[in-house]
């Protein structure tokens, strides 16, 4: 999958060590050939939780049927 900066994103596994759960929507910050991408988690607040790099594979497209939930950190 190739992303921009700006798209969201959703994890596909759990990061405790960040306080991030699957499902968790981020921001693309940049992208790194061949296979990173550097995401913002953000609270609804505007805080921001993490930025972190990762690779492809821990991230997904938003698909249509998601729904967007908010808990607590």
């Amino acid at each position: 999958m190739t992303y921009k900066p700006l798209d969201t994103v959703v994890l596909k596994r759990d990061l405790p060590e960040h306080g991030l759960c699957e499902g968790d929507l981020a921001v693309v910050v940049e992208t790194y050939d061949p296979d990173g991408v550097e995401v913002e988690f953000v609270a609804p607040s505007g805080e921001t939780r993490a930025v972190l790099t990762l690779n492809l594979l821990d991230v997904r497209n938003v698909a249509a049927d998601d729904i967007v939930s908010v808990r607590p950190a």
